[in-house]
């Protein structure tokens, strides 16, 4: 046997360390209540995961279900400029944090909310600090939510592992892109979610084509695609495939996210209702 290194990601031994390993999640603030919660992750940076957040978040909150979102990425968070939460404060007590609405209703915490008016201020924290941020918004964020969307970071590092160990999530939605190295990207958050025992909801591609204003036709801007071979290989549901449509990025530069009016991820909310088996909500 060789020597314990105590890094559990690297072994693959069911030792008493790698128990209490899988035990390192923190109990929620005391007056939250979370039904279910889904992370949205990626390899790489720039493939759009705070658009598939936001658009989930839309079409869940459309359904009837009471929704939140957890903006995890502390260095970068974009959803409140696509909810158009532009000088929005944060108000508490010794209770919790509570976080704010978006027009719909939708409740969402992020550190942009908490930095005063100037939204381009740069966070410029160590990583141990960013992933305390993250724990905080979990446990010191009063929720009250049937599905809680975490808008995680890319990569690999610090708050992606910060969220899979802490916080009970009961799955993972994979956002791509359509170049070469999709398999590469897919594979390193399809690895992290297997290593920390998440299951993954499903595939979404993003940027997958333009679809020509005057005759219809797809073009594939970045090559072929290959997501469903990706999908295939790792036996993954496909939940969408999201076009480059300038509408859709008009709606979120004036932070009207809510008002999009497109059916490119219909399939994804219902495959994920379907396999988390969401109760219906109550009629209002």
């Amino acid at each position: 046997m060789s020597e314990c290194t105590h890094d559990c990601s690297s072994c693959s031994s069911n030792c008493s360390s790698r128990e209490k390993q899988q035990s390192m999640q923190i109990p929620a603030n005391a007056l939250s209540e979370v039904k279910h919660v889904i992370g949205v992750v990626s390899g790489k940076g720039g493939v759009g995961k705070s658009l598939v957040t936001s658009m989930l978040a839309v079409l869940l909150q459309r359904e009837g279900y009471k929704v939140g979102i957890m903006d995890a990425d502390i260095t970068g968070p974009s959803i409140p400029k696509a909810f158009g939460m532009h000088s929005v404060e944060v108000y508490g007590d010794d209770n919790g944090m509570i976080p704010p609405s978006t027009t719909t209703g939708i409740d969402v915490m992020s550190v942009n909310l908490l930095l005063g008016s100037d939204e381009t201020k740069p966070v410029i924290w160590r990583g141990s600090i960013i992933a305390g941020t993250v724990q905080q918004f979990w446990k010191d964020t009063i929720w009250n939510a049937d599905v809680l969307l975490v808008d995680c970071p890319p990569g690999t590092g610090d708050v992606p592992l910060t969220v899979f160990q802490t916080m009970p999530l009961d799955g993972v939605v994979i956002v791509s892109s359509p170049q070469d190295l999709v398999s590469m990207i897919v594979s390193k958050a399809a690895n992290m979610a297997s290593m920390m025992n998440v299951p993954v909801l499903g595939l979404v591609e993003n940027m997958s084509y333009v679809k020509c204003p005057d005759c219809g036709k797809e073009i594939k801007v970045f090559g072929e695609s290959h997501i469903e071979e990706v999908a295939q290989k790792f036996n993954y549901d496909l939940l969408a495939r999201i076009p480059m449509d300038p509408k859709l990025s008009a709606l979120v530069d004036r932070g009207m996210i809510e008002l999009m009016e497109n059916d490119y991820m219909d399939h994804a909310v219902q495959t994920i209702i379907e396999k988390l088996k969401l109760e219906q909500p109550s009629a209002n």
